[in-house]
This record gives C-alpha cells, structure tokens and sequence, in this order.
C-alpha cells in the first residue's frame, strides 16, 4: 500500500503490491503550494504539453523505502520507472509486454521466470539486465542488512537470483507457496538503475553483482547508503545521471513548491508518448477545482466532497469522475510512546470516536451508501466483503458512540483529562474537520484531545512516533500481500525499520495469520483467515477504521485517455496515454 508521507506504506502496489500513504493521507514535504489565480481567463497549457494537479511535491526517485513509499513518488513514476506488471484498468494486475515477459513454470516449489525485453535499456543507453534485478532482489528479500524496504513479503522466501553479468533473464524460486505471485515480481516504479547504484558504492559490475550474491553487506555498504538516501528530492531534482528512465517518460526538472515536468524518453523502446510533455502542479486539494475551473492545470483528483462535486459538476467542458477506490480512512494509535499502549484507553477512545457522525457528515453528501468500515484489508465493493464482515464480527462494532462507557473506563484508569495528541499531515480541510469532531465528542469522555496537524507529518512526525493518534489514509489494491506489513511486527519501531506498520502493533497471533495469508494461493480460502485476522485486529483495538474514499477525479473534455484508477496506482497510470484532440 501507499501512503502519504515521507517516511513511509497500504505500501506496495506500484512499489510491488504494498499499500501506499496517499494524498488523501497528505504526504508532503511542506512545500508551499501555490494558489488557483481565481482567473476565469487563465491561458490554457500549451498544446503540447498536459497539466495536472497532485496534493503533495514529489520528494524521491526512490518509492521503494520505507521512508518514501508513498503515493507522492510511486504515482509520478509509474511510467518513468517501469517494471514487469502494474495496476490496469480497474486495478487489474497487468502484465507490461514492453518491459518483458513472465510465467509459473513449477508449482512446487513455486518457480516463476522472467525476461527482460531484449530491447530494454535506461534513457542514458545502459541495457536494463541481470544487476538491475538483483539490486530489486537485494532491497525487497530483507536478506541484506542496511536496505530499506516498505515491505519483503514473498521476495524473503525466494533464492537469489541466478543470472549473470549482462543476463536478461533471471527465476524467482519460493521456499513456500505464495498467494500473489502474479504480482510479487518487480513491477512499475520497482526497478532501480543498478549501474547508478554501482557507481555510487564504487563498485564494479562485477564487484555488485558478487555481492549481493554473497549477501556481503559490508561489501555493499555505500552502495545501500545511496539507495536508501541518495535519491531524495529537496526541492529539486537529483542530477540527471543519476535518474535515468526506463519508461515512455523521463523526469526533467523540478520547481520547487510548484511542478515537476516529464518530457518523452527519446530511447524509449515501446509505443511513444502520446504527449511530449506532462506537467505535474503540486496544488493543495482544496484548490484543485478552481485551478481546473481556470485551465491553470487539465486533470485533478481532489478530495471529495459535496462543495467540491458541485463546484466540478456546475464547470463547462468538463468530465466528472465518482467511483470506486481501494482508499480507506483509519486513525492508528502509537503503540511504542503513547499512553494508548494501555488497551483500556484504546477502548475508551474507541468508544467516543464518532465514527457515524464522521460518515453522515463528511462522506455521506458524496457517497450516499456509506457507512463506518467494519474491516480494514476488505473494501466494501469487493465481492468477498459481506462473507468477511460477517466471520469476522466486525458489522456494527464501535459504529455508536459510547460517551458514558468511555468516560467511565478514563477514570477507572485514574486518566481523565489525559492529552490525546491527534497527528495527521496538513492542509486538509476535511480531515481538520473530522479532527474537530472527535475533539467534541472525546472530550466528554474525560480525554483532552489536541489538534496536532502538521505540514510535515508524513515526513517528521511519523517516522519519530511524536503523536498518539494518527489520521491517514492507505491506498491499496485487491492483493492479499499488499497489507501485511501494516500489521506485522516491525524489527525495529524506527522509520526505517516498521515499514508500513507505523504504529508498531505486535501480535504473534496475527503475525502467524499473514504468514498463512500469503502462502495461501486458493482465493476462497483466504476468506476465514482474513476475517480472522480481522476478529484479532478488532480484538487488539489495532487501528480504527472510518470510512471507504469515494474516488473523484474530474478532466478538461479535450484530454483524451483519462481512466481513472481505483487502486494505488491513480490516475496516471496511462498518462503516456494522454492527448489533446
């Protein structure tokens, strides 16, 4: 899954199936954004280039840490850094032809095998190959000490990889059966320039490739500090020869607080860019219609609402965009340095939330069906949700406030007036409102509840465990995988340790369950152990979930190719694909 944050998880999908922080959970950098000009008669974007508006400014190159997987880098990068497979039309794991090939050739153990497009080479001409693999493999097997991963689950039950120098080949050999592995191979914005890597670490080719396959982290040392650290955006780009593309588009150069620009790659081997240059404005979500209303930018995800919808809806010219989306509200509590490592206050705080008032007030007027979440890992417009909900016992838990319950179990812990620092990353307007909410309602329970929104959540906050309550949002997909290391234990309760488990819940129990959960390839048989994942996540008060993110997203009618995207990989997915009639 992804998340948004600079520290960062739902990590995966576009990182290799990981729920991602996303802009709805506000992973910015603190950059100012700039304002819609309130012009009516904005000039268009030149005709050849498309605008379009993303909350947050792209912070790293590199998605694929636990510090930076985040929707902010992971959705920008989808067509600059391409990979095996990456989230279609409505979702859908896709396999990307261009980028090669792949296929299960044993069931036991599980063997999967993988060609590089002959064709394949990075925008500065070094073939895309064998080294460029087993850095992926080094970073995402948790099998070498220093690097930085969202998340290694499936890649730490497989051998290294067996290729060589210059192979575009490589298997991927399971000690285990492992439910996504359609999706487990590197995927869009996974695969990283070895050759930069090699450089940095002052190794040779050969020196990295024997030392990834010796797993010699000391060997590897520099070369991990820049693959953990060297590609990260303050405000500008990294230098050119350090972010070559392997996709239809290249990263050209950045403004700081305002855009990042992508013109097409030249060596580009597939089908080229429809348009030679694609602008990204870095604009906050509550300005987003204005700037489309004004043409200062051509498509836009804002968050929604029912201001935001009929200001979209009343716009001329214009195609509005409602559905679906594998995007969830939840607070987490800080297990490691909160008070609420006391169950008892969980509980209490569990009880006051006005999860329903939330709902009828905030996401109601958009998305008339919805209702407080009763599982978290299940969307509820998945096929198997009702079957979950129901064997978990999660259908109405907590959805009514409690104020009497809660307060009496405040003072049964000798807490009343306990200060309830409540984090999530600013601006946003509807999470400020929600925030104000729980504020009303909790502090009837005895609690002191803080607003503590910061520009810098994602990027300071977060990662130090400076909050008791946190408010964000994951963007996933329908992989199983994707979420598992939002609830398995972390190494270390460190930014680059928790992965996406941010509050660093533990559970042996649960622990045990994912592991099934991801070896588990029968789809119908994974039902009961989700909900009972779910039964034990309710159980332990490990997070409260809130409410599914309708999906909004709205585009000037001479765009073509727009299709909005349910799962983490939003609506740029296809941007390759866009153009002006």
């Amino acid at each position: 899954m992804f998340q948004s944050r600079t520290s960062g998880k739902f990590l995966a999908a576009v990182a290799g199936g990981a729920l991602l922080l996303t802009a709805c959970a506000g992973n910015d950098t603190g950059a100012d954004k700039p304002a819609a000009s309130g012009s009516a008669s904005a000039s268009a974007p030149a005709a050849q280039s498309i605008t379009y508006a993303y909350e947050q400014e792209f912070h790293s190159y590199n998605g694929n840490t636990a510090a930076e997987n985040a929707t902010r880098n992971n959705g920008p990068l989808q067509r600059v850094l391409t990979g095996f497979w990456f989230y279609g039309d409505k979702g859908a794991i896709t396999p990307d032809k261009d980028f090669g090939t792949y296929e299960k050739t044993s069931d036991d153990p599980l063997t999967v095998e993988y060609t590089i497009s002959d064709k394949a080479v990075w925008s500065d001409g070094t073939p895309i190959d064998c080294d460029d693999a087993l850095l992926w493999w080094a970073y995402k097997s948790g099998k070498i000490k220093g690097f930085s991963a969202s998340g290694t689950d499936g890649v730490q039950d497989t051998k290294v990889l067996d290729c060589d120098k210059g192979g575009k080949k490589f298997t991927l050999v399971y000690d285990k059966p492992f439910a996504d592995w359609v999706a487990n191979g590197p995927g869009a914005a996974e695969i990283m320039p070895a050759h930069v890597v090699e450089k940095q670490g002052g190794l040779s080719e050969d020196e990295f490739i024997a030392a990834v396959k010796a797993t010699d982290a000391k060997k590897l040392e520099k070369a991990i500090k820049f693959f953990n650290d060297g590609w990260i955006s303050e405000g500008t780009l990294p230098a050119a020869d350090l972010i070559p593309a392997s996709g239809p588009y290249k990263l050209s150069k950045m403004d700081a607080g305002q855009s990042l620009t992508f013109v097409a790659n030249d060596k580009w081997w597939g089908t080229p860019a429809a348009t030679p240059t694609i602008v990204e404005r870095f604009i906050a979500l509550d300005e987003q219609a204005q700037a489309l209303q004004n043409r200062e930018v051509q498509i836009v995800e804002p968050q929604p609402g029912p201001d935001v919808l009929n200001q979209l809806k009343a716009l001329e010219g214009v195609q509005v965009n409602l559905g679906d989306a594998y995007t969830y509200e939840h607070l987490d509590f800080n297990f490691d340095s909160s008070p609420f490592k006391d169950k008892a206050l969980r509980e209490a705080f569990a009880k006051c939330v006005p999860r329903q008032l939330i709902v009828d007030n905030l996401i109601k007027p958009v998305a008339p069906e919805s209702k407080p979440l009763e599982v978290r890992n299940v969307a509820p417009f998945q096929n198997n949700s009702a079957a979950v909900v129901a064997a978990s016992g999660g259908a109405g838990v907590y959805a009514q406030q409690d104020i009497e319950g809660a307060k009496a179990l405040v003072e049964k812990a000798g807490k009343t007036g306990l200060e309830v620092k409540i984090g999530y990353q600013t601006p946003n307007p509807r999470r400020t409102a929600a925030v104000q909410l729980i504020i009303d309602s909790c502090n009837k329970a005895g609690f002191k509840v803080v607003d503590k929104g910061s520009e810098d959540f994602f990027g300071t906050v977060m990662p130090a465990n400076n909050y008791d309550v946190a408010l964000y949002a994951w963007a996933g997909s329908s992989l199983v995988s994707g979420w598992a290391s939002t609830f398995t234990t972390p190494k270390k309760c460190d930014g680059e340790n928790k992965g996406n488990n941010n509050g660093c819940y533990s559970s042996k129990k649960v622990d045990e369950l994912i592991k099934k959960l991801n070896s588990t390839v029968d789809l119908a048989a994974q039902d009961p152990i989700i909900a009972e994942i779910e039964k034990n996540l309710w159980a332990d008060l490990a997070t409260i979930p809130l409410f599914q993110h309708p999906g909004l997203s709205a585009w000037d009618e001479t765009v073509k190719n727009v299709v909005p995207n349910p799962a983490q990989s939003t609506i740029t997915w296809n941007m390759d694909k866009w153009s002006l009639s």
